[in-house]
């Protein structure tokens, strides 16, 4: 009796572990693991076991101070109503299908700064507080498209500068998750007079992906006279199709866009 008692608070009971056993994996592909369930000193009924995607956000707007939280965006069921025996050792496979707006981590093995999505292991025991959370952290390489594009931007001179996620909407675009990706650039040094930053964000799609460009453009004359101390933000896209991907010349388009967005536009701009 002593032994499930101490169980029921977490001493001797069940415990929980996962592992990947994909070094990384794209937007829209499949993540593969394991969960380990390690019995305890006594048998114990599992309520629920799976795993969640968890992506570190940005949340705030509307008057509200800037905060972060983990904001979950898939879950898959392993088990539940399922009794664990003592000692036992436990096996679950897994799979979790990527949604295409997961935002990117890494590129070439290289962390993005500012970035985390992990994914976390869930273990509710009947009659028993839940087993501590087991959260891994998952890399997300980019797709060939995300990745051309990153490429064409780095060939214009931009340099990366930090990346982070927004739990907000885009106007104008088709958006799935309540959060989208920024990638932040410094400007190259053509467009140093004009931005002081370029922010971009990737909309994926089973068959192409939305480029979202965000400019912060340098104000010339403020409205109350001088220099203007404060940028305006500028926003623009287009579509890479996957199937033509190697058909455009990227650094020519993405240069393009931006000379566009340059242009003075007024007195204030």
């Amino acid at each position: 009796m002593f032994q499930k008692v101490m169980a029921s608070f977490g001493s001797g009971g069940a415990k929980v572990d996962a592992r990947l056993l994909d070094r990384g994996v794209r937007p829209g592909g499949t993540l593969h693991g394991e969960v380990l369930l390690a019995g305890g000193q006594v048998d114990q009924e599992v309520d629920e076991l799976g795993v969640t995607l968890l992506a570190r956000v940005e949340s705030g707007g509307n008057g509200k101070a800037p905060q972060t939280v983990d904001l979950p965006f898939g879950t898959v069921h392993l088990a539940g109503r399922e009794v664990i025996r003592a000692g036992a050792q436990v096996r679950v496979p897994f799979e979790v299908q990527m949604p295409w707006e997961t935002p990117i981590t890494t590129v070439l093995g290289r962390h993005l700064t500012g970035m985390a999505i992990g994914l976390q292991t869930n273990l509710n025991l009947s009659s028993s507080i839940v087993d501590p959370q087991d959260i891994d952290a998952v890399p997300v390489e980019p797709l060939p498209a995300q990745h051309r594009i990153l490429d064409a931007l780095s060939r214009l001179g931009f340099q990366f500068a930090q990346a982070g996620l927004e739990q907000n909407r885009i106007s104008g675009v088709d958006q799935q998750l309540p959060f989208f990706q920024e990638i932040h650039f410094t400007p190259s040094r053509a467009f140093a007079g004009v931005f002081t930053d370029l922010a971009v964000s990737f909309l994926a799609r089973p068959h192409d992906l939305q480029v979202v460009l965000d400019v912060t453009k340098r104000v010339r004359v403020a409205k109350g006279g001088g220099l203007g101390a404060r940028g305006q933000s500028f926003i623009g896209s287009f579509t890479v199709e996957y199937a033509s991907l190697g058909r455009t010349n990227w650094e020519q388009h993405i240069e393009s866009c931006l000379r566009e967005v340059a242009e003075p536009r007024g007195i204030f701009d």
